[in-house]
């Protein structure tokens, strides 16, 4: 076990710690499957209407695509130099300390990694009642039910164990592959082209689009995810070569599908018609094979869900398993099973908090997911944090061994820190301007990280002369 490894784990002394299970295929299943969701059958839409011609939309979604490329670097570097389930906290721990690490833990429960698993099991349930509909159940109950399925089945899958759910990944992702590779298929061979994509030879628009920056905040939330890679850094077989090639290949695997998602739109509805579609999926299906193409598409889009929630299940659970082993009143967290491979409280709980915000999301319906979204800036926050790490790192510990280092340094991770403070400013502009039951929604972050610093100084207080230090001893 590596030095790093070591620090973690001897604080508990159970012995119990992660087991390199996961091979190359399964951890590019579980990167693409966390990143490509339902984001893919809507943003291309709101691309299209921003971009002003099919040149520009092409060159956002490469230069999406390069941009994460860049920061999957710069977690090449942390994720097999400080390998550790716990992934970003962790390395918010060691450059900033715990408490910074344990705000960030925070609002990954409390909202971040729950908030996504309610909210893209209702994306589930609502599109398997189109496809499949619960008519027992009373009007408006059928997308709830199959949201609390989804949950409910899926953590029983992964509470028997690492194996049995990166398993379920792979299949799911293969499934997703497929659903999309369908979408493209049907675009190339079972359609006209759109009049509007006819004139490829009239010339380019060479004009940067005046909506530029907001485009390409849709097409780095579509890309969003790639970074949850770090939560299995410990457990990924073949050490730090396998680590950077799962990073490397996942982001080239989805760069590749999104560019082809993005032609069969235009081949089959022009730019028009992709700005103004408000099913973009739906609308190419349909027109392919009628209404039995949107049935189809409802079933992707309800695949795509699953394969997110189940990759997001696995990565989650690691955060609250990091926080339990460093802090003595929340160690039942971190419990690991040995036998599966799995944090199995951390699981549990996470399974019943995202029930929860089900509960919660039900009775106050769109508000619920603008909750969620308006906590966006806490996200790009501990993000850019996680990035500046990397140069507080080297500074602090510039002897630890590095299996993997940034090319370009410090060009490279620069980039992506400038991306992730672009991404902060541009979140924290929208949410500004946005209100929520009358308050304006800046005020939802605050909050979360307001009771993530009183529930912080609770502990420290349990926690008293017996807590462990600060920061981990190299």
């Amino acid at each position: 076990m590596d030095r790093t490894d070591e620090d973690l784990f001897a604080s508990t002394g159970d012995g119990a710690a992660p087991r390199r299970l996961l091979g190359l295929r399964q951890a590019v299943a579980l990167i693409v499957g966390v990143v490509i969701g339902a984001g893919i059958f809507k943003s291309p839409s709101i691309v299209a209407g921003l971009s002003g011609s099919a040149d520009w939309m092409f060159a956002m979604w490469i230069l999406g695509g390069l941009v994460s490329l860049i920061g999957a670097l710069c977690y090449s570097e942390l994720s097999t130099a400080y390998p550790h389930p716990g992934g970003d906290y962790h390395f918010l721990h060691r450059a900033y300390g715990r408490a910074t690490a344990f705000l960030f833990g925070w609002a990954r429960f409390a909202v971040i990694t729950t908030g996504s698993i309610a909210l893209l099991a209702f994306v589930f349930g609502d599109y398997m009642q189109q496809a499949l509909p619960l008519t027992v159940l009373p009007e408006g109950w059928g997308a709830t039910a199959y949201a609390c399925a989804v949950i409910v089945v899926l953590s029983i899958v992964n509470l028997q164990g690492l194996r049995t759910g990166a398993g379920a990944q792979m299949w799911l992702t293969l499934a997703e592959i497929g659903g999309l590779l369908l979408l493209v298929t049907a675009a190339a061979f079972f359609t006209d082209a759109a009049p509007a994509a006819a004139p490829a030879l009239a010339a380019p628009d060479t004009a940067v689009p005046v909506s530029f920056g907001m485009a390409m905040v849709f097409v780095l939330l579509t890309y969003g995810g790639w970074n949850e890679a770090a939560y299995i850094s410990a457990e990924i077989c073949g050490g730090a070569a396998s680590m950077v090639r799962a990073l490397t290949l996942s982001i080239l695997i989805i760069t590749t599908l999104y560019l082809m998602v993005t032609w069969a739109c235009l081949q089959v509805l022009g730019m028009q018609g992709m700005a103004r579609s408000e099913a973009l999926a739906a609308d190419v299906m349909g027109i392919a094979f009628g209404a039995s193409g949107e049935k189809v598409i409802s079933i992707l889009v309800a695949i795509s869900a699953l394969t997110s929630i189940n990759a997001t299940m696995i990565v989650g659970a690691r955060t609250g398993f990091a926080m339990g082993r460093d802090w003595r009143a929340l160690r039942k967290l971190g419990q690991w099973n040995e036998a599966s491979s799995t944090p199995t409280v951390a699981m549990s709980i996470q399974c019943a908090a995202a029930l929860l915000l089900v509960g919660i999301g039900t009775a106050f319906g769109s508000g619920f997911k603008a909750m969620v979204e308006f906590t966006a800036p806490v996200f790009w926050l501990f993000f850019l944090l996680s990035g500046v790490s990397l140069f507080v790192l080297r500074r602090r510990e510039p002897d630890l061994p590095r299996p993997f280092r940034v090319p370009l340094y410090p060009l490279l991770p620069l980039l992506f820190c400038a991306t992730c403070a672009y991404m902060l400013w541009s979140s924290l502009s929208y949410v500004y301007s946005q209100s929520l039951g009358g308050l304006n929604a800046a005020w939802i972050g605050v909050a979360v990280l307001a009771s993530g610093s009183l529930l912080l100084l609770c502990l420290d207080r349990k926690d008293g002369a017996s807590a462990v230090t600060t920061r981990p001893v190299p």
